[in-house]
């Protein structure tokens, strides 16, 4: 499970509209709550999308901004928890290129269908397996309190 604020699950849906039509991407984060086995966001952050080929529907994030917002995070306490972007004009689902290019087991996608400028919906996935060759995205459950 993937436990939100509010506020921080309308950032993310927000950043996705601004971009509009172009996908945006971010890093989540926060910590993994033992007792339920859950991710929490204590903080969301966005990243540029460096694709420049296909920004409508594909996306990348800088290594350099990776790296920044993981230090920035550890001085936080806050751990990289999970990823997010947007699906412009097309359903809250991952595709075969999102899971290709997802490669931080246990950790959160969050995907946020944006139409015609406004986001729809939101769903996450968790990426689960033990390497490359059986990595899978599964249905995780949202919960915003």
């Amino acid at each position: 499970m993937l436990k939100f604020t509010k506020t921080h699950y309308e950032e993310i849906r927000r950043h996705g509209e601004e971009t509009y039509p172009h996908e945006c991407c971010g890093v989540l984060l926060g910590q993994m709550q033992m007792e339920d086995d859950a991710r929490v966001v204590t903080s969301t952050a966005r990243a540029g999308n460096t694709r420049t080929d296909s920004a409508h529907n594909r996306y990348n994030i800088d290594p350099k901004d990776l790296i920044r917002i993981q230090r920035e995070g550890r001085t936080r306490g806050e751990d990289i928890i999970g990823f997010y972007h947007s699906h412009p004009d097309h359903p809250a689902r991952w595709s075969q290129t999102d899971l290709a290019e997802a490669h931080w087991f246990g950790c959160s996608y969050v995907i946020t269908s944006v139409e015609k400028g406004k986001a729809v919906l939101t769903n996450s996935f968790e990426l689960t397996g033990q390497d490359e060759a059986d990595k899978q995205l599964v249905d995780e459950r949202i919960e915003v309190t």
